[in-house]
This record gives C-alpha cells, sequence and structure tokens, in this order.
C-alpha cells in the first residue's frame, strides 16, 4: 500500500494540469464567444451540450466515473457560457428595456388602491405618497392593475405579502399577466384594533366581523371572548364599513385605527393582534418601465423546463455574479398540471452589470423570463 502523502502528491500533480487545461479551455470559450457576438448565434446550443456529454461519458471505464464526469462537465459548459454572456455584455448588446429615473413623479398623479376607505391599502398609499395625494378605490386587486394598464391611475397599491400569513398569491399571478412594473414597495406595521360603534362598550359586543387573516391574526384576544360569533368579510376596511352602516352597538370590527376614523367608528381596544412584528409589504406599481436610480432591489419570475437541473442552472448565475437572492416563491401555471413559475427577488440594480449579465444568462436558458421590476 502506497503512503498517504504519495498519494496526495499525485492529486496535487493532477490537479495544477486540470487547472492549467480548465483556464486553457476557457480562454477558447472567449473567442467562442467572440465568433458568436460577431455572428449572431446564441450562445446556448443544447444539442451541442448533450452531444458532448455523451462522448466524455462514452471514455470513462465505470459507471460511477460516467455519471461523475457528466456532472464535471455540466458545471465546466456552464461556466463556459456565463463568460460567454459575460462577454456579450462587455459588447452591449441588447440593452434591457427601462428607462432609469431620478425620483418617481409624486405631483399631479392619481393612485388607486383595493378596498374602501380604511383598508390597509390606503394607509399604505398614504405614508409612501402622502395624504393629500389624488386617490381611488376598486372592488378587486385585478381592478387596480387594469386601472393602470389603461391609464387611469399613474400609480396602484398592491399587498405582496404578510409576515404571518405569508404571499398574496393571486398578486403573484397578475404581476406575470399585465404590462406592469413594480417601482416602489411600502412596508406597514399592521396593528389592529377592535372598532364599535360610538355608543357601544367591550361588555356589549357579540358579533365581530373581519377579513380571515384579521381574526387569525387576533386569535389569542378573541379566545378570551368565545361567545362573540365571527364572521369573515372580504377586508378589514369593509367589516369596519358594514358595522358603521348597520349602527348595532353588538357588533365590531377588527380593523384598521384610520378605519375606524374613516367610517367614525370608536376604538374599543387597540393592538388586539398578538404579534407585535406583524407587518405588510406593499408593492407600487405602474405602467412605465422605469426604475429609479438608487433602486437596490430586482424582481423577475420565469419558467424552466420540467427537468432535472434546470432550476439549478437558471439559480446559478445569482451565485456566479454574485447576487444575493432576497427570496424565491413558486405559483402553479394555469392548464399545466404539476408546472410552477417562479418569481424571485435579488438585491441589484439594472444598471450594474453584474445584474445585466446574470438576467442575460436567465433569459437564455431559462423557457422564458419577465424582469418585474427595479426598485
Amino acid at each position: 500500500m502506497r503512503d498517504l502523502s504519495e498519494l496526495r502528491g499525485e492529486i496535487d500533480a493532477i490537479d495544477a494540469q486540470m487547472v492549467e487545461l480548465f483556464e486553457r479551455r476557457m480562454e477558447i470559450s472567449g473567442e467562442v464567444a467572440e465568433y458568436k457576438v460577431a455572428t449572431g448565434k446564441k450562445i446556448l446550443d443544447k444539442e451541442r451540450e448533450k452531444d458532448k456529454i455523451r462522448a466524455v461519458k462514452a471514455m470513462t471505464h465505470s459507471q460511477f466515473n460516467a455519471h461523475g464526469v457528466e456532472e464535471l462537465y455540466q458545471q465546466i459548459m456552464a461556466m463556459s457560457r456565463k463568460l460567454q454572456y459575460q462577454r456579450m455584455e462587455e459588447k452591449a448588446i441588447g440593452r434591457l428595456p427601462f428607462v432609469m429615473v431620478d425620483r418617481l413623479e409624486t405631483e399631479n398623479i392619481r393612485v388607486v388602491y383595493q378596498g374602501v376607505e380604511g383598508a390597509y391599502s390606503q394607509q399604505a398609499m398614504f405614508e409612501f405618497f402622502g395624504e393629500k395625494t389624488a386617490h381611488f378605490h376598486v372592488e378587486r386587486w385585478r381592478d387596480a392593475m387594469e386601472a393602470i394598464a389603461e391609464g387611469m391611475a399613474d400609480y396602484a397599491v398592491l399587498p405582496i405579502e404578510n409576515s404571518t400569513a405569508g404571499i398574496v398569491n393571486d398578486n403573484y399571478d397578475l404581476l406575470q399577466e399585465f404590462d406592469n412594473y413594480i417601482v416602489g414597495e411600502q412596508i406597514l406595521s399592521i396593528r389592529h384594533a377592535l372598532l364599535g360603534t360610538q355608543d357601544s362598550r367591550l361588555e356589549d359586543i357579540r358579533t365581530v366581523y373581519s377579513h380571515p387573516q384579521g381574526l387569525m391574526q387576533c386569535a389569542k384576544f378573541l379566545d378570551r371572548h368565545r361567545d362573540w360569533q365571527q364572521i369573515s368579510l372580504q377586508n378589514t376596511a369593509v367589516a369596519a364599513q358594514k358595522v358603521a352602516e348597520e349602527g348595532d352597538k353588538t357588533q365590531a370590527a377588527i380593523a384598521s385605527a384610520l378605519a375606524g376614523k374613516q367610517h367614525g367608528l370608536k376604538v374599543l381596544k387597540e393592538g388586539v393582534n398578538q404579534s407585535g412584528q406583524n407587518s405588510t409589504r406593499f408593492l407600487i406599481v405602474t405602467n412605465q418601465r422605469i426604475f429609479c436610480k438608487d433602486a437596490g432591489k430586482v424582481s423577475i419570475c420565469f419558467e424552466v423546463n420540467h427537468e432535472s437541473g434546470c432550476l439549478y442552472n437558471v439559480l446559478s448565475h445569482f451565485i456566479y455574479n454574485n447576487l444575493n437572492m432576497c427570496r424565491i416563491e413558486s405559483r402553479p401555471i394555469a392548464d399545466r398540471n404539476w408546472e410552477y413559475r417562479f418569481f424571485v427577488d435579488f438585491e441589484g440594480n439594472l444598471n450594474h452589470s453584474a445584474v445585466k449579465n446574470a438576467l442575460r444568462g436567465i433569459r437564455e436558458e431559462a423557457l422564458n423570463m419577465k424582469i418585474l421590476g427595479n426598485y
């Protein structure tokens, strides 16, 4: 049996040769990139890569080594593609169709939100744009997206996720469906209040209305009043509106203090939600392809082939370009069973070369890719 140090010495010598050959291979990949740039050929050639994998696997002498060589060459070819995308970016081919602005226009604008007056969406709008901004409300999130798509409003305010309830699935789907773009976000601390008529007291309450999530977020408080009937409505502000319109002192709503103020209700108890860290993230959306020069987060969505390694190959572009991915979500694709669309947020600005390089690679290797916004 040979000594371990002798074996390690041989491995070190082989590694040195492998590194030298890898660097030589990457030099040639750079020349390939120059040729493809000059001739307009696509970087990813799936059939060529499949042929190469079959050829190198045939050179091995065991099933284990064949599988290992397949993985090795998949990585080598992925690195080669990334180098070629980088070279294409250096040539500034195919600029991103977004216009950079110094800041968002906030004067003489109109903003739309879903719900009724007093909704948390209205509160988020006030915090982002100010309370003097012209605004109107619609019944559905889809109505808000249609309003900006048709030019009835300049911006829409849409909830996208809550720290306790999770994501708003429908709004992820709407971002993909409409030709609208994210230009800002507002994180709103959610503080529910128990609202009643001006003549009501806590001991009068027999029925409580709220959005299902509002009731869930206040479960500990409601457990102390098990004789109260809990009834779900489409949102918290509608619950406040209902209590105000019916004027029954035995009814209460769980909603924001703003909703109480808007509808003339009295706060019977503040902070009835059990989590002090409950927040909702709202997106500011417009129909223009713009981004602010100081934007620091990019949102995209894409689809990939339903094959082993496809999602990994797309996500590897973030690693290669040293981009920090903030979140990833998946949504089922309508009429395509067990296939999914992926939504990714990552840090960066569309003017940064690393971002442009990553997006170029993802666009080439995914089935499709849409930039949802930079904000």
